[in-house]
């Protein structure tokens, strides 16, 4: 079963999506991250930006097969032609379609209100169909 987290309370969603995807290349996690088209867009911006000195290696799902097959990040507003299993990273508003076939879900929650509702209703998604869900206050955290 999917092991399910929500990281509450960032203060920059797609920063901390940053942050999170640098940590997980450098443990060798493959990650499908999945939101909107512009967030992915701007997703994509900023991690060829966001640290001098260190690249997280990624593509954008509409990448050829060779490419996807060879990125430990790939980021697609659909999972299920994602070529990764291990690790789903969700910046949207909703349950991701197939999120049941990854190792891992976690689910990134800005400050915003509505953002806060939509994850509200996820969490009740998630548990009523079983699963055991992980609270992660980035407050508490220090995270920025």
């Amino acid at each position: 079963m999917t092991d399910v987290a929500f990281h509450f309370n960032a203060p920059d969603k797609l920063a901390y999506a940053c942050r999170l995807l640098r940590k997980a290349v450098a443990s060798g996690s493959q990650v499908v991250v999945t939101a909107q088209a512009h967030d992915l867009e701007h997703l994509d911006a900023l991690l060829w930006t966001f640290s001098a000195q260190e690249f997280v290696p990624h593509a954008l799902a509409s990448a050829s097969a060779e490419v996807l097959a060879a990125t430990p990040v790939v980021l697609s507003e659909s999972v299920t032609q994602a070529p990764h299993r291990q690790v789903l990273l969700n910046l949207g508003h909703d349950v991701p379609e197939g999120f049941d076939q990854f190792e891992r879900l976690i689910d990134v929650v800005s400050l915003d209100d509505t953002d806060r509702q939509s994850a509200r209703v996820r969490w009740k998604q998630y548990t009523a169909l079983g699963y055991q869900l992980t609270r992660h206050d980035l407050n508490l955290k220090g995270a920025t």
